[in-house]
Order: structure tokens, then sequence, then C-alpha cells
């Protein structure tokens, strides 16, 4: 295995990427805040693939965060972090410090805008300025060809791609599938922050999903009554505050009323004092394979 190397400035972190693509390397980057699990090691799994040179950024995004948000009590565990990271083959982590990241108070930020006008946006305003403008930041500053992403935070996925596909950047960016515990849970770094009791209540995410996928999947197509019964759910598990239960289209993420084809369920909840969020992608059933080596029926052929 080859030696893990740890850079805390952008200077150090540009000359090791270039000695790497000088010698024929593919860039793999994985974005982080740290407090990393076993959803994180698909990450570094996917970016891998290939034999990537891999590069994870474990950075703490202090304009992502409102003011009432949990910046200060974010998990941290740099220590943690690193030996996860080494395990799994990582090249490069870059741990920069907010002053080598925002050396001076920036006047510039990065707006993603419809997609961000529902789900989260209105719950956290600014928050997904601060993401598009530091993600920006750090493919700027490692300048991968592939970057990984988790579909666990749809939104933020969905706001990345529309910001590299309008700014004509030249990086893939890969989405890779939710991590769940064996109940269901999506790992998140907010579940260490959980009581027993409240990661208990949690599943009742999970549980609204599961519901609207099957509401779906049973030929229910009016999204009303589908977020209905997810709310239903969720406030049957316990006391929590309900930030949005919500059923949008999967490119704009805009809602809709009826599902007509493939959707995303997606919701958030305040759980004492931790945010959780999680979605679905939900739909109707795919048509059955046509029948083979039967004779067409009247209805199968051209009119005559």
């Amino acid at each position: 295995m080859s030696r893990m190397i740890r850079a805390e400035t952008i200077r150090k972190v540009r000359e090791v990427v270039a000695h790497a693509r000088a010698a024929g390397r593919l860039i793999s980057f994985v974005p982080t805040m740290g407090a990393l699990h076993a959803g994180h090691a698909a990450l570094l799994g996917a970016a891998r693939a290939d034999g990537a040179f891999t590069v994870v950024s474990i950075f703490v995004n202090p304009t992502q965060f409102g003011p009432s948000e949990d910046f200060a009590s974010y998990p941290r565990d740099a220590e943690g972090d690193l030996r996860l990271c080494k395990q799994h083959g990582v090249d490069l982590v870059f741990l920069p410090s907010a002053t080598e990241m925002y050396p001076h108070a920036p006047l510039t930020s990065v707006s993603v805008d419809r997609l961000t006008r529902h789900l989260c946006g209105p719950h956290r305003p600014g928050h997904f300025a601060g993401v598009a403008t530091v993600v920006l930041k750090l493919l700027n500053i490692v300048t991968p060809d592939v970057a990984c992403f988790g579909q666990k935070d749809a939104q933020q996925l969905a706001v990345v791609r529309r910001m590299v596909a309008d700014l004509d950047l030249p990086v893939r960016i890969a989405g890779v599938p939710t991590v769940r515990e064996a109940d269901g849970l999506a790992m998140s770094s907010r579940n260490r922050r959980l009581s027993a009791v409240d990661r208990e209540q949690a599943l009742c995410l999970v549980r609204a999903l599961r519901e609207a996928e099957r509401m779906a999947r049973d030929g229910v197509r009016e999204v009303a009554d589908i977020e209905a019964r997810m709310r239903e759910v969720v406030r049957a598990a316990g006391p929590s505050t309900i930030d949005y239960v919500s059923v949008v289209d999967c490119d704009e993420l805009q809602p809709i009323d009826r599902i007509h084809g493939p959707a995303l369920a997606a919701l958030a909840v305040r759980i004492g004092a931790t945010r959780l969020i999680d979605n679905l992608v939900i739909g109707p059933p795919p048509d059955p394979p046509a029948a083979t080596g039967t004779r067409p029926t009247r209805t199968d052929r051209e009119p005559s």
C-alpha cells in the first residue's frame, strides 16, 4: 500500500496532484466534512475504481451553516477519519483550516436557482450557496477527473451536478447509492449524536419512505395522499419536528401533484436536537417484459 499523504495547504495539494497526473494517474475526489463512516467508505471505494489517485478533503465548511445551526457541535474526529482513509487506500487527504480556505472574507458566492427553492432550501437559507461555493473552490484546488457524492444528500448532488454543467467544469460527478444500517437507517455523521431512544425513533424516516414506495407501487398516484401518509408514519413514532415531507420530480426537484414515472420522496425531520434527512426514488412498477413466442393479438398489430 502506498504512503498516504496529508496536506493542509492548497499549494501542497496542487503539487501532489500535479505529480500524480504527470505519472498518468486518473484523479478522483471525495469532498467530506469528516466524521467518516461506512457510507463514506462506499464513496472511497467508488473513487478508487480503476486505480485512480484518490483525494479526500475533510473540512467542516462554516459558510454552509446558518447562525442557529450546529457548526460548533458538528461531529469531528480527525484521527479516526485519517485512520479510515488509510484503511481504504486514499492517496491524499486535504485538511485545510478555515483560514486556508477563506483567507479573506469572501465577496463571491455561487447560487444555483430553482433546484434550491424547495426541500432543504427554505429551511436552511444560504446553505446551498455555501455548499456550491466551497465545492467549486475544492474542485478548482484538486482539479479531479471525477468527484463522488452520496445520493443520501440528493439535493446537494443535484445542485453540484447543475453547477458543474452550467459552469462547464471538466469533471464527472458520480452519485453513490445511500448506505444504510441493517435496520434501514441512512448512515450519517449526525447519527452519532442520537440517544438510544432517538436512534430508534429515527427509523420513522425510512419507514415513511418505504410506505411511500409501497403506495406508489400499488398504484397510488396522488402525491398529497402519499405525503399525508408519510407524515402519519413520522408523527406516530414520537415527538419530532417535520421540516418537510415532499415528493418532487427527480430532475429539478420541483413539487408534483401526481406520479407518472420515477419521483423523489424526501423528508427532513428534527428528532431531539438532531436534524436528519433521507430520500428514496419511488414510482409505478416497471412494465412487465413483453411475452415471447406467442401470437400477437389484434391490438398488438398495426390497424388494418
